[in-house]
């Protein structure tokens, strides 16, 4: 037995899913953009090397597809799938601060990358929980 309720349209969560990644993908690599014109250079001192404007809308897009895959799992095996979706989603979106704070950047560079963690995460799990949830009303 699951808890997807019958007649319910999984595409419709997919659909959204799939906008919301284009979004926040868009507004994070605008965001990083701007950084980047106004003088934050992301460079990782571990490496040496500054991250790339693509990279920050590939790794946006990954994850944010991945969070999709996520919403859908609970979706379909989940009793309360919104409540549980943004439970983990700010649990992953917490974890994921982590790595910028302990990289060694400068300040500039680690409050910016801060920020573009919580832009993609705001626009995926106010996405989709809505859509969560007016899946569960049907």
């Amino acid at each position: 037995m699951t808890a997807q309720k019958a007649g319910t349209r999984p595409l419709g969560l997919v659909r959204t899913g799939l906008i919301a990644v284009l979004a926040a993908v868009a507004a994070t690599t605008l965001a990083a953009g701007i950084a980047m014109a106004a003088g934050v250079d992301f460079e990782i001192p571990d490496g040496g090397e500054s991250i790339p404007l693509p990279g920050f809308a590939v790794v946006t897009g990954f994850f944010s597809a991945v969070g999709v895959v996520i919403a859908a799992a609970l979706r379909r095996w989940s009793a309360r799938p919104a409540e549980r979706f943004v439970v983990t989603a700010v649990a992953l979106t917490g974890l994921s601060l982590v790595p910028p704070v302990v990289s060694g950047a400068d300040t500039a560079t680690i409050a910016v990358l801060i920020g573009l963690h919580i832009v993609p995460a705001a626009v995926m799990i106010f996405a989709l929980t809505r859509s969560l949830r007016a899946s569960s009303e049907v």
